[in-house]
């Protein structure tokens, strides 16, 4: 695996998408920020005690791996603290732009269903459980506190896994 020059032309040249490719760019770009953010946010939350209990697979050779690995991402993630501020970005009226992300997020989750490829519809799924965990986590509480202060227990197994998934891809 590496760096694929002819992949990212057919995908983002404005030539070959139709002029689509810069703003796909642009929103795999916003997306990885805001991915990025979440993991920052919430990563005292995903080393403390959750650790022990969301990583847990039943296979300890494995489960120290993966909480090694884990932590290591964290770590990485702290050199990058300041991706945006989220009060910038979600400005307006807070309550009423949380309820229309949790409307669209609905719509398009029933839309992923009649997906007809089960392989396609299970990355869907995963990667916008991913980016909904990510609001979530950035929708969470003041900026100026870490995640794990704020909403001790509000996030899911599936939750995390989606989201390290959907930042990995």
């Amino acid at each position: 695996w590496g760096p694929n020059l002819e992949e990212f032309i057919k995908r983002f040249d404005p030539k070959l998408t139709w002029g689509e490719g810069p703003t796909r760019l642009k929103n795999m770009y916003f997306t990885y920020l805001v991915e990025l953010r979440a993991l920052v946010k919430a990563a005292p939350y995903l080393k403390g005690v959750r650790l022990l209990e969301s990583y847990f697979t039943g296979n300890e050779e494995e489960d120290r791996k993966v909480r090694e690995m884990v932590a290591t991402l964290l770590d990485t993630l702290k050199e990058f603290p300041d991706q945006f501020d989220e009060n910038k970005l979600f400005q307006g009226d807070f309550k009423k732009l949380k309820e229309e992300f949790k409307v669209h997020f609905r719509n398009i989750s029933v839309i992923l269903d009649c997906v007809g490829c089960d392989k396609c519809r299970l990355w869907g799924k995963v990667q916008f459980t991913g980016m909904g965990t990510a609001l979530k986590i950035l929708f969470s509480g003041d900026n100026k506190q870490p995640f794990s202060t704020l909403t001790k227990g509000q996030l899911t197994r599936g939750e995390i896994v989606a989201l390290f998934n959907a930042f990995s891809r």
